[in-house]
């Protein structure tokens, strides 16, 4: 059963754009296996449960073996591949939740909030963590242009503080975080999310009803 770790807040201009605080370590929370989403599912439903569903595109990392990292250059090691994602969120519900100091399981970890790409292998040689580009365009418009540049905590970093509470599984997600321009869909929307580096991929928003 695959894990997936999520990290809020680990871009500036995103931060800003939702008035909240810059946080001192990486802000980690999880989302159950039955958010993913196919690269090839075609379609998105939208949730039933909120009425405000905001795109964040990110960088995920897919743990390549069992273990706890000793250090950032350690970490890398634990890298088996990389994709883009989305981390979907019902916004008027995390700030439902937000307001009243509640966990985010509803607003982040509801079924079919983690469209997932193509995961390619990790090539440390050809790949660079620290200059990664991805994007998030609807209905072709683009919203998110992002860079891992940009990234309040790089990517070792990040597995190093998910490796203090929990002992990396091949096969563990880790969605890395989203840049600024996030926005609202609307059952109808075309949501398409690429990367120079990891691909295009492309999801219709539908009603809000689960697949048969």
């Amino acid at each position: 059963m695959a894990r997936i770790f999520c990290v809020g807040r680990n871009y500036h201009a995103h931060i800003k754009e939702l008035s909240n605080d810059i946080p001192d370590c990486p802000v980690i929370f999880s989302k159950p296996d039955s958010a993913l989403v196919a690269p090839d599912a075609g379609e998105i439903p939208f949730p039933r449960g909120g009425r405000v569903l905001h795109h964040e595109v990110e960088v995920v990392v897919v743990v390549g073996k069992d273990g706890i990292p000793r250090d950032a250059a350690d970490a890398v090691g634990y890298i088996g591949g990389l994709a883009i994602g989305l981390d979907l969120t019902l916004r008027d519900v995390q700030n439902d939740l937000i307001a009243k100091s509640l966990p985010w399981e509803k607003c982040k970890g509801f079924d079919h909030s983690a469209p997932l790409g193509t995961v390619h292998p990790f090539d440390p040689a050809a790949m660079h963590l620290d200059d990664i580009s991805f994007s998030c365009s609807v209905n072709g418009k683009l919203r998110q242009d992002g860079n891992t540049s940009r990234m309040i905590f790089p990517i070792p970093e990040i597995l190093m503080e998910i490796s203090k509470y929990w002992k990396l599984r091949q096969g563990d997600m880790i969605f890395t975080g989203t840049p600024e321009g996030i926005g609202a869909l609307e059952p109808g929307d075309t949501i398409k999310i690429q990367s120079p580096l990891l691909g295009c991929f492309r999801w219709k928003i539908g009603a809000g009803k689960d697949p048969q």
